[in-house]
């Protein structure tokens, strides 16, 4: 998905609010996506830029519409940042200008690793009703950052149960269990499901950041409201942590090492200078081979927003 700050919607204005020393929970946001579609954009905040690696955050849906009627994402370029898909609900055809053409479907990810530079559409197919998905980017390392772009798909990932609490394990290492999905820092990403009301006491890795986000329903960290409209973090230090998830709620759990220096980001670009973003976003208003083409795609591409003239780093 694409991330239209210039169309950002009014959001609420509570001020933080720090429940403890490690603890801080704050509002989500409203934006706007493709045509129309308002979300839910937890990451970047003013009150929380990052958690590790990630670096941006969509809630989107569940949403019903009809049919021919569902999210069209023109091509669109990224540069610096893997973009990582949780299909819940629904399902999505992603396409773009290294050739991959693929349909992702609820329980599935679609990782893909922008580097230098690639462009991409997103489509729900003519035929689909229904959304329901969270939209995430990671931030390359140093290192990596102008890696070569590439797309992988991951038709499964692990799953594993405790306290009547079902993990589906989409990054990293959780409960003895290894997520296949590839990344370049160390990182966390859990889906947690319930079907009836419980309790559990998951054990963390102190030097990680967490940030818990409700997907459907509500459930309680270390006895703190999670709702579909906040976002719960944990700062490092913290070694584990009690849950309650209320009957038929859905939450994701992200976590990682802070990251390893400031990163700017600006519409659809991470990189670490404004020359550089500047650079990609004039190469990309000149079609410049950097980012490829979809000649498939019948719709235009999505046009750069003006250049801001200043930026802050986020950490």
């Amino acid at each position: 998905m694409t991330n239209n700050n210039y169309t950002e919607l009014s959001h609420s204005d509570d001020c933080e609010k720090y429940v403890n020393q490690f603890i801080q929970e704050f509002p989500l946001r409203s934006a706007e996506i493709g045509q129309g579609t308002v979300i839910k954009r937890a990451l970047p905040s003013r009150h929380k830029r990052m958690i590790g690696a990630w670096c941006f955050l969509d809630h989107a849906g569940p949403v019903t519409f009809p049919q021919g009627d569902g999210l069209d994402v023109g091509p669109h370029p990224h540069i610096g940042l893997q973009t990582f898909t949780w299909m819940i609900e629904g399902t999505m055809m992603h396409t773009d200008s290294l050739g991959s053409k693929q349909l992702i479907r609820p329980k599935q990810v679609n990782l893909m690793t922008a580097g230098h530079g690639i462009s991409h559409t997103e489509v729900a197919p003519d035929t689909e009703t229904k959304m329901h998905a969270a939209q995430l980017w990671i931030a390359l390392p140093d290192a990596q950052i102008a890696v070569e772009p590439r797309f992988d798909h991951y038709p499964e990932l692990p799953v594993v149960e405790k306290d009547g609490v079902e993990f589906t394990v989409l990054v990293g290492e959780f409960l003895n269990t290894t997520s296949p999905v590839s990344v370049y820092t160390e990182l966390l990403g859990v889906d947690l499901s319930a079907t009836e009301s419980t309790k559990t006491r998951l054990t963390l890795n102190p030097n990680f950041e967490y940030g818990f986000m409700a997907l459907e329903g509500t459930a309680t960290v270390n006895g703190h409201e999670l709702t579909e409209d906040n976002m719960v973090v944990l700062e490092q230090g913290v070694s584990a942590i009690e849950i309650e998830i209320h009957a038929g709620s859905r939450l994701l759990l992200l976590g990682g090492e802070p990251f390893e220096s400031p990163i700017l980001l600006w519409w659809n670009f991470v990189g670490r200078t404004q020359e550089e973003l500047k650079i990609a976003r004039d190469q990309w208003i000149a079609q410049d081979e950097r980012f490829g083409s979809i000649p498939d795609y019948e719709g235009p591409r999505l046009e750069a927003p003006a250049f801001p003239d200043q930026m802050r780093a986020s950490k």
